[in-house]
């Protein structure tokens, strides 16, 4: 998630677990809000290109063993902090929290976070939830608001316990509405007659309406949309056509078995003047991908990532008409679809 969600989830756990016995209120939601920060500062190392930076994110920060192992230090660095050396073992308690909830957020959203590390090196990703989603974070953040204003009152321990109350149902909210979109998307495809190997549903940007899809079909991939405010469940799909000798001729480049592992099979080898470029299909849609890669053909190497292409002009109107249930089509695809 992004670190606005993470800080304050962080410092709402902190709260509950110790705000009934802190009387240093605004530092004990600091402490929180820095612990909850640190599993996504493994952004700053590098791992010597940029396709390892990508798949190594969320690794051994945002693994429970190593979150396990590391928490008795950063517990008592923040009790020294918040001036609280009795309340140790609280204070352990509520980093072990804040770095397990940091990490199981995350993995909600469809990235992947390896959560097992060391032991195995699976991306879990249950994608009910965009990185960025306002619904979960302001009762969180309201919460947290209303626990400082209110420091000294019962009131604001009860705010903030309401905010995680709220954000909790929020987040079991966007996996019953992925498992039904998800049925409807199914029902639909088969009754187009449309066989396919693997389906992807994950919500669109900032919200839990819209949702798209992308399935790998025997000749390439096809991504659509669906809103729970569709007047029916007919679906529109934009099909994408691959060369299944790319994958056969590359599959043994290091990069491409990274990022067929952490996508689990969502991913495009694809020439574009004379570049091969290697493209994650999960998040973006198709004409604007968060991570497409050049690679060097002959080394293996990742040469460069591309920028996302953006045109937030047409793509902010056209995401919340779509999700009101307006059947438009991406304003990223070709225009003749």
């Amino acid at each position: 998630m992004d670190s606005l969600t993470q800080l304050t989830l962080g410092a709402a756990v902190a709260v509950v677990t110790l705000g009934r016995h802190s009387p240093h209120k605004t530092k004990l939601v600091a402490a929180g809000a820095i612990l909850g920060t640190l599993p996504d500062l493994d952004v700053l190392l590098d791992y010597g290109d940029v396709v390892s930076n990508m798949v190594l994110h969320r690794a051994q920060s945002h693994a429970v063993f190593y979150q396990t192992l590391l928490a008795p230090l950063f517990a008592y660095l923040a009790a020294i902090f918040c001036r609280q050396r009795q309340y140790y073992w609280r204070w352990l308690l509520a980093t072990w929290l804040i770095f397990i909830s940091h990490s199981a957020i995350d993995a909600m959203t469809v990235y992947g976070t390896q959560l097992a590390l060391p032991f195995n090196n699976q991306p879990y990703a249950v994608g009910s939830i965009f990185i960025i989603d306002p619904l979960y974070t302001l009762p969180l953040l309201i919460g947290v608001g209303l626990f400082l204003q209110r420091q000294h009152t019962p009131a604001g321990y009860r705010a903030n316990m309401l905010g995680i109350a709220l954000s909790s149902a929020y987040l079991l909210w966007t996996v019953a509405a992925q498992w039904q979109v998800s049925q409807i998307i199914k029902q639909a495809l088969t009754a187009q007659q449309l066989n396919y190997q693997q389906l992807l549903v994950t919500p669109a940007p900032l919200n839990t309406l819209l949702w798209r899809f992308v399935v790998i079909t025997e000749h390439g991939y096809a991504e659509g949309f669906y809103s729970l405010l569709d007047a029916d469940n007919s679906l529109t799909l934009h099909h994408v056509a691959t060369d299944p000798t790319l994958k056969a001729r590359y599959q043994q480049l290091k990069s491409v078995q990274q990022l067929a592992a952490f996508s689990r099979g969502f991913y495009n080898l694809r020439q574009q003047n004379g570049q091969l470029l290697l493209t994650d299909l999960r998040m973006g849609q198709e004409g604007s991908y968060a991570f497409e890669f050049v690679i060097d053909s002959t080394s293996g190497m990742p040469l460069a990532q591309l920028p996302m292409r953006h045109n937030s002009d047409t793509a902010l109107p056209w995401l919340w008409r779509r999700a009101l249930g307006q059947r438009l089509p991406s304003p990223y695809w070709p225009s003749d679809q």
